[in-house]
């Protein structure tokens, strides 16, 4: 069974060692990501959005680690906005799309053939278009011959998994300018700090007893993980944890969102991997939270990791019961059952804030779980493979 060594994530020179690319670093800037991203979308010319029509309706063109810019932008906009929302990672465009829509195409080096074939396709067709990625790249010209909006991310940004907010700040400030979303500018402000907070918690020297995010990494990779989001909002934050646990940590995971991954995750409780299903000793101590300490590990059969889940939750005022009420249930059949349970929660007033504070520990999470596995959060050679025979 796999298990996070403390060795590795505690003492800084194996972290810098293992961490090639500054993964850990990069995500510590996700704070300064916001307000240089808003300097740059002001640079740009955003406001001039003000004098546009709100659109019929949105689509965000995204794939890969860029494609969760979609998704944050979906959710917050289910709330307020008079417009569908909507996203593709590649064509064809859709057939409604014309000239009263807006699409908004997002790729960090501005070359993904998705985004950029769905922006093309946009600007031919004379739709509103607003774009994200490197300067001077394919989609940039795209977007200036489509006499569009295109927004610069800074340079020397390598991996859309820790430029998030570079990407994400200019599509929110854009359809906030719309009507698509509320973000008033203090909101802005708060999020950029919550994001400076959770990295100084988050800091590599901070040690693992104390630790938010390597004390939930040590707990994660000793189990079969699920993460369970516990509404739509945290069913984003929820899918964005199991991609930087697989992409990242390596580790395969199941997401889900209440109310309607509520079923699909409380039937694993029965299964092989906790104390009501497993067979034999071994699985019911580790399903229990323990090990066997009497095990002989050359005549008894392997032990087995037990069900983890990792809870991500809303807190604070305005949550439906409904939606308290149904997670306190799973989660008190899953403490009934020997999981190992881990709660994640945000309070924080603004939706968009309380999921910048629970994705920024997640991101955390995977990357602790990846070092503390002796492995690069930075790269992946089987990813690197895919990429070299021509698959984005």
């Amino acid at each position: 069974m796999p298990q996070l060594d403390e060795a590795l994530v505690d003492d800084p020179h194996e972290v810098q060692r293992l961490d090639s690319r500054g993964h850990l670093r990069a995500l510590a800037t996700a704070g300064a990501q916001v307000r240089e991203a808003a300097h740059l979308a002001a640079e740009a010319g955003i406001d001039r959005l003000e004098r546009e029509e709100r659109p019929r309706a949105v689509l965000v063109a995204a794939l890969g680690g860029s494609a969760v810019v979609g998704e944050v932008l979906t959710v917050l906009a289910e709330a307020q906005s008079p417009v569908p929302v909507s996203q593709r990672a590649a064509g064809p465009l859709p057939a409604w799309v014309g000239p009263m829509d807006l699409v908004v195409a997002v790729s960090l080096s501005g070359r993904a053939p998705g985004p950029l074939g769905l922006a093309a396709e946009a600007g031919r067709r004379g739709a509103q278009l607003v774009t994200v990625g490197a300067d001077e790249s394919p989609l940039a010209d795209v977007t200036a011959r489509a006499r569009g909006l295109h927004v610069p991310v800074p340079r020397g940004l390598v991996s859309s998994r820790t430029s998030l907010w570079s990407l994400l700040t200019p599509v929110l400030l854009a359809s906030a300018t719309l009507g698509v979303v509320d973000l008033p500018a203090p909101v802005l402000d708060e999020l950029a700090d919550r994001l400076d907070a959770q990295a100084e918690a988050c800091r590599p020297s901070s040690e693992c007893f104390v630790n938010p995010a390597k004390i939930a990494a040590q707990a994660l990779v000793e189990t079969v993980p699920v993460v369970l989001g516990d509404g739509p909002l945290m069913g984003v934050a929820a899918h964005r944890a199991v991609a930087g646990l697989a992409r990242t940590a390596r580790i395969p995971a199941m997401h889900g969102c209440l109310p309607d991954g509520a079923s699909q995750v409380v039937a694993t409780f029965g299964g092989p991997f906790t104390a009501a299903g497993g067979q034999g000793a071994g699985s019911l101590a580790a399903a229990r939270g323990g090990r066997d300490i009497f095990a002989d590990p050359f005549l008894d059969a392997p032990e087995e990791p037990p069900l983890g889940l990792l809870m991500l939750r809303e807190g604070g005022s305005g949550i439906p019961p409904e939606q308290t009420s149904l997670a306190e249930t799973v989660l008190q059949e899953a403490h009934d059952v020997g999981v190992r349970v881990q709660e994640i929660t945000s309070g924080a007033r603004h939706p968009a804030v309380r999921l910048a504070e629970v994705m920024a520990l997640t991101d955390f999470l995977s990357t602790y779980a990846a070092l503390g596995l002796g492995l690069d959060p930075s790269t992946n050679p089987h990813v690197a493979n895919l990429r070299a025979a021509g698959h984005p």
